[in-house]
């Protein structure tokens, strides 16, 4: 059960038999023929070795396929169990990185395939058949000859290559396309939020001495795994991430075997590792990195030299982030949640108190009587009460992008037991991710809460009205050119119209275009991703957007079809393991290429897919340019309904219009197509491709009256969004709900909503027999300059 590790440089030793074939990973499936077959990959993944009594071991590894890089984990990596002996001699010898080849295994369905997403098959090792030769990381493994290790001067020769050092690339170095580690200082990020599948994504902007900056995108499973970021200017560290090109510019994005560390960016604070690894390196080395990056960063002056604003700092209308205890919480609806927090300072402004149920609140309220000006009330939105929800009373927070709003008197679910309290100051955490909006718990331990722990443990009643000993932080947090609470639109159009009341447009009726000012009342639908349709130029008819749910089922449905394709395309049959040991027959998965575009060497630029999930659809369209699911109803095959997307697309799905499409699929397939995209590939299966767009419902008000008006041809420069990005990208969907906060803010008044200028477009409907005025709101784009004060204002309703 040998292990046969390279040594440097020419020598005797046994050579690899040439009789060997290899198999490459994708292939493998548990009925291969594995007599006389090897299997190449690099380490990327070695496990602990596990004792299961005397000389009887197990440890699990990883190998990747390197002429495979660029296909998904599910095809390219494999999980290797190695048993007995060769467990022990394997962890002994082997390190990660290095390149290894295997011979005599046995291959079997891998039962943590749907959790770890790497080959559907693993492969077993074990007995005087199996044999495994390791090339180092630092050795060729096309100029090296294996040397058998048999000696225990061989074994130290072993363990003295073993050693892994860790190459890291300055950000102005990086080149699309591959595996790199890397240091930098965060400049910018956002806290992790859920994606559409199980996933959660976190942002990040980065930079380092090379004075470039970098952005990155961690996609983890779980939430503990993602950096452990508290402040712009924190130290990370990155390994095994992706290069790729996006809008002209290098970005990072996780890939397998990607793990993360963080440090305090502070000058002076300890060099600790925040990681919820279990195992990491970590030496002196390191050390002088982090130190080096925070002196570079605290010179650069590339971040606030004080990231929080205390209580007692705080003015109306502006933004900021706050570190706090939490010292009670209750939920007032399904789409808020009150936090009660203090930070031992005084607010100079009254504070807005929240009327809660008793018996709903979690914690203590206050800490006494006289110190409930010391409490802030804060209402955490939307996408943030998950989170919140979480928190226990007594943990130290930190809230990214905090609102203190003033004059906050109506509150959610709150009209009842709410005195007028004009003038109070709240404090609103809006929904979305803007501007790296969110909160987080912060350690016990963690250096930014250590001033802010002597102030509570000393605090003591007589100090109310001594300001000076609460005086910890002063420097407000990132500037963004303009306050993100000013905003108003402005007019593009031509018209040369008076600017006239609300009152007067719904006297005067269409078909007309006015120009008013006015405030927007509320907006429908207030779930904005049910704003976005589907639209269909031929026929005029908008359409939902249909959910996971509903595109998942009709792919499930689709897979009862498991009759063969006879069109003349290439074919690639895959068989999948049974998720239960009770289903029968097993699945395939079936891959279809145009042997027309296969002659052009185009083959991977259009790829048919059968048999898959929409998971597993959405996971092959990240590594290829362009996915069709199809079925083979009576062996023709075809699209599948076109409810559901006909055109899988990276992360962007396309859909056909059901009234105006005349599906084909043949062989003589896209003839002169030079670029497939969207469009040539919809021309070419006879669909018509249907735009996506937003639709909203605006009611507006002026103080002489109100109408709703809708927002849709002119929706995405009102919003400066594409509803296409829109419906694959949560940067555009958090940057129509930031506008949307600002035009409307939560539990504001009408006083401070700002005033905006609108061209509206009056037009008639029949429905019913019945003819009705309607109005559309175009020419108009959102700009971020001061609200004014308007002829027509409304009595203010605080």
């Amino acid at each position: 059960m040998p292990v046969l590790v390279v040594k440097d440089g020419p020598g005797p030793g046994t050579q690899v038999p040439a009789q060997l074939q290899r198999i490459p990973i994708p292939l493998l499936s548990p009925t291969s023929d594995c007599t006389g077959k090897t299997v190449k990959g690099r380490v990327v993944h070695k496990g602990p070795l596990v004792s299961m009594g005397e000389d009887n071991y197990v440890l699990k590894t990883v190998i990747q396929e390197d002429s495979q890089q660029n296909m998904s984990p599910e095809h390219s990596s494999i999980n290797i169990i190695l048993f007995g002996a060769l467990a022990k001699d394997y962890s002994e010898s082997v390190s990660q990185g290095d390149m290894l080849l295997v011979t005599g295994f046995t291959v079997g369905n891998s039962p943590t395939a749907q959790k770890d997403k790497l080959h559907a098959c693993n492969l077993q090792l074990a007995g005087d058949d199996a044999w495994m030769y390791v090339w180092p990381s630092t050795v060729s493994p096309r100029a090296s000859v294996p040397r058998k290790r048999t000696s225990p001067a061989s074994t130290e020769v072993t363990k003295a290559v073993k050693v892994v050092k860790y190459t890291y690339v300055p950000l102005s170095d990086l080149k699309p396309g591959v595996v790199v580690n890397v240091y930098a200082v965060v400049t910018f990020f956002k806290q992790p939020f859920r994606t559409k599948g199980t996933d959660y994504c976190s942002t990040l902007k980065i930079t380092d001495q090379s004075n470039k900056k970098v952005g990155c995108t961690i996609f983890c499973d779980k939430l503990e795994e993602h950096p452990k970021i508290f402040k712009m200017g924190d130290v990370i560290r990155l390994h095994r991430v992706k290069t790729q090109l996006f809008n002209g510019a290098i970005s990072l994005l996780t890939s397998h075997g990607f793990s993360v560390v963080t440090f305090d960016g502070m000058v002076g604070s300890p060099v600790v590792p925040r990681t919820s690894s279990g195992s990491f390196k970590f030496g002196e080395e390191d050390c002088q990195v982090v130190e080096a990056l925070r002196t570079w960063a605290a010179n650069q002056s590339l971040v606030p030299a004080e990231p929080c604003v205390p209580l007692s700092a705080v003015q109306p209308k502006t933004y900021f982030d706050l570190t706090c205890q939490l010292l009670a919480t209750a939920p007032v609806d399904s789409s808020c949640t009150l936090l009660k927090v203090w930070d031992g300072s005084k607010c100079p402004h009254p504070l807005l108190d929240v009327f809660v149920e008793p018996n709903t609140l979690e914690g203590s309220p206050t800490l006494s009587k006289d110190m409930a000006n010391l409490t802030a009330n804060v209402l955490v939105y939307d996408n943030h009460v998950e989170v919140a929800r979480q928190f226990k009373p007594g943990s130290y927070l930190r809230i990214y992008n905090l609102h203190a709003v003033p004059g906050a008197s109506r509150l959610p679910s709150n009209d009842s037991g709410q005195s007028d309290q004009t003038g109070h100051l709240g404090f609103h955490l809006h929904g979305g991710t803007s501007y790296g909006r969110g909160l987080r718990v912060l350690p016990e331990d963690s250096p930014d809460i250590l001033d802010l722990k002597r102030i509570l443990e000393t605090f003591s009643e007589s100090d109310i009205n001594d300001s000076s000993m609460f005086e910890v932080w002063s420097t407000p947090p990132e500037s963004f050119g303009t306050a993100p609470d000013e905003i108003a639109t402005e007019r593009t159009c031509d018209h040369t119209v008076e600017q006239v009341s609300l009152a007067e447009v719904k006297s005067r009726g269409p078909p007309q275009v006015f120009h008013v000012q006015a405030q927007l009342k509320s907006y429908q639908p207030q779930r904005l991703y049910q704003s976005l349709k589907l639209f269909c130029h031929k026929c005029k008819t908008i359409r939902d957007v249909p959910d996971d749910v509903t595109v998942g089922g009709l792919f499930s449905e689709a897979q009862k079809d498991i009759g063969p394709c006879n069109n003349g395309y290439w074919t690639l049959v895959l068989p999948l393991p049974r998720e239960l040991p009770s289903e029968s027959p097993s699945r395939t998965l079936t891959l279809l290429m145009s042997s027309q575009l296969m002659g052009k060497g185009k083959a991977k630029e259009l790829i048919f897919l059968k048999g898959a999930t929409l998971e597993e659809t959405c996971r092959i369209a990240s590594a290829y340019s362009n996915i069709v699911p199809v079925t083979s109803p009576q062996g023709t095959m075809t699209p599948l309904d076109l409810s559901a997307p006909f055109l899988f697309r990276g992360t962007k799905r396309y859909y056909g219009c059901k009234q105006c499409s005349q599906l084909k699929v043949g062989e003589s397939l896209g003839e002169g197509v030079e670029v497939w995209d969207e469009k040539s590939v919809a021309d070419a299966l006879g669909v018509q491709l249907l735009q996506y767009g937003l639709l909203m419902k605006l009611e507006l008000q002026d103080g002489t009256g109100s109408l709703e008006a809708l927002l849709w041809r002119d929706a995405e420069s009102f919003f400066h969004v594409s509803a296409e990005d829109a419906a694959a990208d949560q940067e555009a969907q958090d940057r129509v709900q930031e506008t949307m906060d600002r035009l409307c803010p939560p539990g504001s008044s009408t006083a401070e909503r700002p005033w905006m200028d609108l061209c509206l477009s009056a037009y008639t409907v029949e429905e019913n027999g019945q003819r009705r005025a309607c109005y559309q709101i175009c020419h108009t784009d959102t700009r971020g300059t001061n609200p004014h004060t308007h002829p027509y204002a409304a009595p203010s309703d605080t």
